[in-house]
C-alpha cells in the first residue's frame, strides 16, 4: 500500500498484540494497528485491514488442518465435539450466526443510516488492506512464511509432547488432532487461559492418556508460551517510545 514500516516496530507491535489478546480476545489486532498508526503513520483502517487479511489466511490454514484431521480422525473429533457441544446447541449457534450475517449484509447494502454509512467508509479502507495481499510484490514469500510459521507451531507442540513420558509416543494423527483443539481454544478465548489445559486433557483421553498427564502437558505448553509473550510484550511497551522518540 506504499507505507514504510520498520522491522523493529513491526516485531514490537506483534508482541504487544499477543500480550493484549491475553486480556480481551482479539484486542491484539486493534492494538497492533494502533501501534503502526502512531509510530509509522499507517492509517488505522488500512493497517487493520492488512492484519485481517493475515488472520483470514491463518483461518484458511487452520480450516485445512481441521479437514485433514476429520479425514484421519473422524470418529474422535465427532465424539469430542458432540460431547462438548450438543448437536441441538451447535445447530442453534449456526442458525443465529447465519441470521446475524444476513441481517448485517442487508443493512450494509440498503440502509441509509449515518451509522451504516460511516461503517461503509471505514470498510473501504479495510478492503484496501485486506486486498493488499493480492498486490504485494512478494506474495509468494508471504505465503511461504505463513506455511513455515504454522509448521513451527506444530513442531513446537510436538516437542512439548516429548516432555512427558505418557505423551511422547503419540502418532502423527493424534498430534494434529490435539494441536487443532488447542489452537481453537486459544483463538476463541483470551489466549486459552484455563480452557487450553482442560480441552487438551479431554482430547488426549481418546488416545488413552490419563487426564492428569494431559492436563499437565496442556499447562506446560500454555505456560511456556504465555511467559514468553508476557516478556516480549512488556519489553515492547517499554522500548517502543524509547526507540521512536520523534513520535
Amino acid at each position: 500500500m506504499g507505507y514504510k514500516t520498520s522491522f523493529t516496530n513491526n516485531f514490537m507491535a506483534v508482541s504487544i498484540g499477543y500480550l493484549m489478546n491475553m486480556t480481551v480476545p482479539r484486542s491484539g489486532e486493534i492494538s497492533r494497528a494502533l501501534v503502526l498508526k502512531k509510530y509509522n503513520d499507517v492509517p488505522f483502517d488500512k493497517g487493520f485491514g492488512s492484519i485481517i487479511a493475515e488472520r483470514i489466511i491463518d483461518m484458511i490454514v487452520l480450516l485445512g488442518l481441521i479437514i485433514v484431521a476429520f479425514f484421519v480422525q473422524y470418529d474422535v473429533l465427532k465424539t469430542f465435539v458432540l460431547d462438548k457441544v450438543p448437536l441441538q446447541n451447535l445447530i442453534l449457534l449456526l442458525t443465529i450466526g447465519f441470521v446475524l450475517f444476513i441481517t448485517f449484509i442487508l443493512l450494509y447494502v440498503y440502509s441509509k443510516m449515518k451509522f451504516i454509512l460511516k461503517i461503509k467508509e471505514k470498510i473501504a479502507g479495510l478492503k484496501e488492506g485486506i486486498l493488499s495481499i493480492f498486490h504485494m510484490k512478494k506474495k509468494w514469500s508471504y505465503l511461504g512464511h505463513t506455511i513455515f510459521i504454522w509448521f513451527s507451531y506444530i513442531y513446537m507442540f510436538y516437542i512439548g509432547l516429548l516432555v512427558i513420558s505418557e505423551t511422547n509416543m503419540l502418532p502423527l494423527s493424534a498430534v494434529i488432532t490435539s494441536f487443532i483443539v488447542g489452537s481453537v481454544a486459544i483463538a476463541f478465548t483470551n489466549s486459552g487461559f484455563g480452557s487450553y489445559p482442560f480441552l487438551m486433557a479431554k482430547i488426549l483421553l481418546f488416545y488413552h492418556i490419563s487426564e492428569t498427564a494431559g492436563s499437565a502437558f496442556g499447562w506446560i505448553i500454555w505456560t511456556t508460551q504465555m511467559l514468553l509473550l508476557v516478556f516480549l510484550g512488556a519489553l515492547s511497551f517499554l522500548l517502543l517510545p524509547i526507540l521512536n522518540r520523534s513520535k
